[in-house]
């Protein structure tokens, strides 16, 4: 049996206004030709498929596409749960007609995955909340997966059937996950968890997450999860939610990865991506490969003291996206704006200031609090962007402008 993990797509993400679906569709295809390559037989894609609740439709239409390709027309199983960032319900809606091409949708822990039965002999064996086994005609043992969607802590202990909200979530878990191994995943098989929470060793420092997902473990979120809860049966467990590569278990008896996200998407995630593929028999791992990804665009940061010299380094680092810090004693006159703007596609400009600019000739055209609000924000928006806000963006800041009046 040979898996590929990966996870955190985050389909429809931008950074700091820049989009990032052409390197998404690079990427996705890059992870659909080494499942060719590799020969892979199950697909893994342990949450945050879409980076909001509502995705755009670019986002949605490269989603199903990329996915039907990654199961070569049904030769190969794809199961992809549901991230913090994923609605439940929409993942779940295409689930019927997903099934007849080989790809298992699971919104909520305790959903029971429908019934699969392709032409070419694959078939949902069993399935129970939370669990599905998987039979192929190439491979003499069942596949059984365990599979545990995001859900925060109140509905996750709801799902799970736990009358006392009270009681901690690992025990919880540890129950739930081991119900299921004991009933289902014995040795002649393989077994495999998959799921979307923030887990570390007992013991050790817990890894770093993006700060946009650091919300997780607040309130409303969910506790850190331990991997000593992992029941002994489990071969493989596939984590989505830290975006870097991060091994948490011993690769010939119980290997525990996060995958990390096939994209760097913050500034801080500038380190190698990967997919994971193992090969797992009954009797144990025989080998894990982390497959380095190469689409996409580094993310880089840059400091100069001096534009012409922060235009030179631009030029000959085209192919990033660029937290580019200016320091200066003053703010950055708009000609030097434009011409940065100008010599990159993809930078965002953060001045450092090193002057007093509190008083001078020119302080009152810097900031003027005599404006209205809705002033100054299209001043900031000029100001950080180098161009003025379209309709699209006045519009929203209006409708939070109400809301907070509200």
């Amino acid at each position: 049996m040979r898996i590929l993990h990966t996870s955190d797509w985050h389909l429809g993400k931008q950074l700091l206004g820049i989009p990032r679906i052409n390197e998404q569709k690079e990427v996705l295809d890059e992870i659909c030709e080494i499942a060719d390559s590799e020969n892979i037989d199950l697909v893994l894609l342990a949450g945050d498929l879409f980076d909001t609740y509502n995705p755009p439709a670019e986002a949605t239409e490269v989603f199903y596409k990329k996915l039907k390709k990654l199961t070569a027309g049904g030769k190969r199983i794809v199961v992809a749960i549901a991230g913090n960032h994923d609605s439940p319900e929409r993942i779940e809606a295409p689930d019927p007609l997903a099934l007849e091409n080989g790809i298992i949708f699971t919104g909520y822990p305790n959903t029971i995955p429908g019934s699969l039965d392709l032409d070419n002999g694959i078939k949902v064996t069993k399935s129970a909340p939370g669990f599905l086994e998987l039979t192929f005609p190439s491979i003499e043992y069942p596949v059984r997966i365990i599979l545990t969607p995001y859900a925060n802590e109140f509905r996750l202990k709801t799902f799970l059937g736990v009358e006392d909200k009270e009681a901690r979530l690992e025990e919880a878990l540890k129950n739930f996950w081991n119900e299921i191994a004991d009933k289902h995943c014995d040795n002649s098989g393989v077994n495999l968890l998959i799921t979307h929470l923030f887990m570390s060793k007992r013991g050790e420092k817990p890894p770093e997450e993006p700060e946009e997902e650091k919300p997780i473990l607040q309130l409303g979120g969910a506790q850190i999860i331990h991997t000593d809860n992992i029941p002994s049966s489990i071969q493989y467990t596939a984590l989505g939610h830290l975006h870097g590569r991060i091994k948490l278990g011993d690769d010939t008896k119980k290997a525990i990865y996060y995958s990390g996200s096939p994209l760097a998407y913050g500034f801080n995630e500038n380190r190698d991506k990967y997919v994971i593929v193992a090969e797992i028999e009954p009797d144990g791992i025989y080998e894990i490969k982390e497959i380095t990804l190469t689409k996409g665009k580094k993310l880089t940061r840059a400091k100069f003291e001096n534009v012409n010299e922060a235009l030179q380094w631009l030029g000959e680092n085209q192919n990033s996206i660029v937290e580019l810090t200016l320091v200066s004693e003053e703010f950055i006159r708009a000609e030097d704006r434009k011409r940065i703007f100008a010599s990159h596609p993809n930078v965002f400009i953060i001045p450092e200031i090193t002057g007093n600019i509190s008083g001078g000739e020119n302080s009152g055209d810097l900031i003027n609090l005599d404006k209205s609000l809705t002033e100054l924000f299209y001043d900031f928006f000029e100001y950080s962007s180098g161009k003025k806000p379209n309709d699209d963006i006045k519009n929203l800041f209006n409708e939070i402008l109400s809301a907070e009046e509200e």
